[in-house]
């Protein structure tokens, strides 16, 4: 399983990798560099399934399922 991810805020585009929880769904995330709150796009389960380069956790085990991406 693949914990750390790249993550990229949607309003200023800043990139930045993070370490993501194996127990936690994070469904807001505060971008580190403009202060905004980020929030997972409808139908997905978090920020990292909706903003990064690797889903989170509970994606990865069931097979992405949890937020229909293939």
């Amino acid at each position: 399983m693949l914990l750390e991810s790249n993550l990229c805020c949607p309003e200023c585009g800043f990139c930045y990798q993070e370490t993501m929880l194996e127990n936690l769904v994070q469904t807001f995330y505060r971008c580190p560099e403009c202060r905004v709150q980020i929030k997972a796009k409808e139908g997905e389960c978090c920020v990292f399934c909706s903003y990064a380069d690797t889903p989170c956790p509970n994606a990865q085990l069931i097979g992405s399922a949890c937020c229909g991406r293939d």
